[in-house]
């Protein structure tokens, strides 16, 4: 007879060793809240799939609130781009009044300009004006100097020919003109380049310095003194000035800076003595 077969089960190697852990007891609170749990998450369940039903069966519709932020939108954008506009437009204004006050500037400074230049203009006219008045005048004495000459000084023998005429002529022609140390002319004169040059008009070559022309003629005393005799101030051979008698008690001269080339009566300042070169 058989013997009958005993199942064998196969258990953990740590199965037959008692866990040193006690069993907590559970409490009622416990348990009631574990079941309330599980009661709230079947609830929840049920009513997302009554959800989920009704959904499945009605369609989605639209919010209202999309038209009305739709619209915010729009008149928000509509209002940024009209403060763009004025913007661009104040700018345009700007840009076109500057553009207008700069050409405004450069054309008053052009005629600013134009203004100076004709003021320049008419001055220069003005004083060229006055030296033709000037020259006339002085052409004018030329032509009566000669007979008022002889007639101031009739008992004065008057050298042969015209020759102390134009050399009175030509002294008197330089009335006003400056002096200044040095110079030669045509309108600026020291003493001695006045009286050198007046007499190179009659082709008499005198020296340049006043010392060499108070001894460059025949001497003659100051009571025989004429018309054209060469007056110097100062020794013979060492004179500080020179000029020239012109008749009734008068000389020509370039005095000095403050005068300038003038007529002096000679009782004013008398002469050192006179030559005669004519």
């Amino acid at each position: 007879m058989e013997e009958p077969l005993i199942p064998v089960v196969l258990m953990s190697h740590t199965a037959h060793i008692r866990s040193h852990r006690k069993p907590r007891p559970r409490s009622s609170s416990t348990l009631a809240m574990r079941a309330g749990v599980a009661g709230g998450v079947l609830s929840t369940l049920a009513v997302a799939g009554a959800s989920g039903s009704a959904n499945a069966a009605e369609p989605v519709t639209q919010t209202i609130e999309l038209p009305t932020l739709t619209a915010d939108l729009t008149a928000q954008v509509a209002e940024s781009a009209e403060v763009t506009q004025q913007a661009a437009a104040d700018y345009e204004l700007r840009a076109e009044r500057d553009a207008a006050a700069a050409k405004a500037a450069k054309q008053a400074k052009a005629d600013l300009a134009e203004a100076k230049k004709k003021a320049e203009a008419k001055e220069k006219a003005e004083a060229a004006r006055k030296a033709a008045a000037e020259r006339a005048t002085r052409s004018a004495e030329r032509t009566t100097l000669t007979s008022t000459s002889t007639s101031a000084d009739s008992d004065v023998p008057a050298p042969a020919s015209g020759s102390v005429g134009t050399v009175i002529n030509f002294l008197k022609a330089q009335v006003g003109d400056a002096y200044v140390m040095g110079a030669t002319g045509p309108n600026a004169w020291d003493c001695s380049s006045l009286v050198q040059a007046a007499f190179r008009q009659v082709g008499v070559d005198l020296p340049r310095v006043s010392q060499d022309q108070s001894v460059a003629g025949t001497p003659v005393s100051l009571s025989n003194i004429q018309v054209g005799d060469i007056l110097y101030w100062g020794g013979a051979g060492s004179a500080y000035h020179t000029g020239v008698y012109i008749g009734n008690g008068q000389y020509l001269d370039a005095a000095n800076p403050s005068k300038g080339v003038v007529i002096q009566d000679l009782s004013g300042y008398p002469a050192s003595g006179a030559v005669r070169v004519l």
